[in-house]
């Protein structure tokens, strides 16, 4: 706050004396008459500037007065403010103790949880290398028994390159055994010959979905006569068609209508007696009833011989696929078309090897296994 400025002390009046002198004798008198005649104007004069003076200062005490009334006015609405702002200010910092307050809480449950994390981490670290080759040891076994059973080549060599990769992307010198390991089972399934089973086991659905429309030998039916072929223009004139009958005789148009007769009757007479030598004969005496049986036989040989190729079984499919042949030769026709492409497709499918020994991949499961016992 502004200090009030001292009061100004007023100037208090000058007390004029005035002593009159003793008369003296009568040669002195004329000069101090004379003496006192202008001491009542000099009061005067003294009296009207103390007047004047005791004004001016009143009025500048005044003045002083009003100044400092505005300037206590100024200050005390500058002290409100100021109150005012202090106020806020202590609001604001009451607002941030509690946010402070609440960041510290969260600030320790996260160091809380920080910790947790990396007593976790650590953990897990610890027992990483052991969970990595506990899961390679699975999938390797699988694979092994899958190559096996079921000759999976290529589903045996994606198991042994995912666990070399699994193994590279730890990037540890102490894996580098296993991965070797891993690595020469890899090689020697990839020189193994390839039997491309697939297209064995299509083959053998082509021939499948065929059988029951090879022809069979109860199934001779004698042959039509062949369609008289007709122009098929329109509108053309006979003359381009076809040339102009010769003019013939009767002896000659009785001799052409004979010919034709006879050779009409002959193709009849042929169509109804047939020879043909057969080493079977029960297989043209077969009802519509057997027919279906030996067809669905014949399926069911097939569809054994696909299972026994899918799982490698040498012996089996041999004997499938030699009854299958045996079949077509005793109940089938032999000169159609459609039978002697089933008839080859079967030989094709006959001269697959499936006797291929299947390595095993205990090299990998030994070094896997082995580093395991030394933790």
């Amino acid at each position: 706050m502004n200090e009030q400025p001292p009061h100004p002390e007023p100037i208090p009046a000058a007390n004029v004396t005035v002593q009159k002198a003793p008369l003296r004798p009568s040669n002195g008198q004329g000069l101090l008459q004379a003496l006192q005649r202008p001491l009542p104007a000099a009061v005067a004069i003294l009296a009207l500037l103390l007047a004047v003076q005791t004004w001016t200062s009143h009025s500048r005490i005044n003045t002083l007065r009003r100044d400092m009334a505005q300037s206590l006015q100024k200050g005390n609405a500058v002290n409100a403010e100021t109150a005012a702002l202090a106020r806020e200010v202590s609001d604001t910092a009451k607002e941030l103790q509690i946010k402070v307050g609440v960041l510290e809480s969260r600030q320790s449950e996260a160091q809380t949880q920080q910790l947790a994390l990396e007593q976790l981490y650590q953990d897990l670290s610890k027992n990483r290398d052991e969970w990595a080759l506990t899961e390679i040891e699975q999938v390797l076994t699988t694979a092994s028994q899958q190559l096996q059973l079921a000759g999976n080549v290529q589903g045996a060599l994606i198991a042994l390159q995912n666990a070399d990769r699994s193994l590279g992307r730890s990037d540890k010198p102490q894996f580098l055994n296993i991965r070797r390991a891993i690595g020469a089972d890899i090689e020697r399934l990839k020189a193994m010959p390839a039997v491309d089973l697939a297209g064995v086991a299509l083959r053998l659905d082509n021939v499948i979905a065929h059988v029951d429309t090879l022809p069979m030998l109860s199934d001779e039916k004698p042959l039509l006569p062949a369609a008289p072929v007709r122009s098929t223009r329109k509108n053309a004139p006979k003359a381009a068609a076809e040339p102009a009958p010769e003019t013939l005789s009767l002896g000659q148009r009785m001799t052409q209508t004979w010919r034709n007769w006879s050779q009409e009757m002959w193709d009849d007479v042929r169509q109804l007696v047939r020879v043909r030598s057969v080493d079977t004969p029960e297989a043209l005496m077969l009802s519509p009833t057997e027919s279906f049986f030996v067809r669905e036989n014949l399926k069911l040989r097939l569809l054994n011989a696909r299972l026994a190729l899918l799982s490698r079984n040498e012996a089996t499919f041999r004997d499938d696929l030699a009854s299958s042949q045996e079949i077509l030769l005793k109940y089938f026709d032999t000169r159609a078309r459609a039978t002697q492409s089933a008839q080859s497709a079967l030989r094709q499918v006959q001269a697959n090897n499936l006797t291929i020994e299947m390595p095993t991949l205990s090299e990998s499961l030994n070094a896997v296994r082995n580093y395991k016992a030394k933790q």
